[in-house]
């Protein structure tokens, strides 16, 4: 029923005029994966790189704080790009997503990764040393950095992964 649903939808997204002008003019749809691509490595890099600084592999002599103010406010606005250009993509060629299942794993991967990055920014802007106050919560944050890093890590993944995968 779903399935039907989305294919339905799928025709009709790509008679759409938008979908007809990305999928005819030649430069669109290299461009959009061009600026998707390199947003997803800033969003990806900014995420890592925080990820990383409560492991304490990187930037040791910074305390996270200042490395979370300097990376994570970069992720929200380079999202709404990843947003504007995964939608255009979709609608340029609508059944390499809408019927993928590979789509649906980046997309749930992706929500997660974000809840994760968002809670993170969020309990070290209302006290910025929650995650160095005892054992407990090091431990904490380490699980939480190692989970992101594998989410954001599938997230990757399962995009290049859609191109693989069989739509419908």
């Amino acid at each position: 029923m779903i399935e039907a649903g989305l294919s339905e939808f799928s025709k009709w997204l790509a008679a759409t005029p938008l979908s007809h002008t990305i999928q005819t003019t030649g430069w669109i749809i290299p461009f959009l994966q061009t600026i998707h691509i390199l947003s997803v490595a800033v969003v990806f890099s900014s995420a890592i790189l925080v990820d990383l600084r409560i492991w304490r592999l990187l930037e040791c002599d910074v305390p996270l704080p200042e490395v979370a103010r300097r990376f994570l406010p970069t992720i929200w606005p380079v999202l709404l790009i990843l947003l504007t250009t995964g939608s255009l993509l979709i609608v340029g060629e609508p059944r390499r997503s809408l019927l993928n299942s590979t789509f649906y794993l980046k997309m749930a991967l992706l929500a997660f990764a974000i809840m994760l990055t968002a809670g993170l920014q969020r309990s070290m802007s209302s006290s910025p040393n929650f995650w160095d106050r005892d054992r407990a919560r090091r431990i904490a944050a380490r699980f939480t950095a190692t989970v992101s890093i594998l989410a954001w890590c599938g997230i990757l993944f399962a995009g290049r992964w859609i191109a693989y995968t069989q739509a419908g």
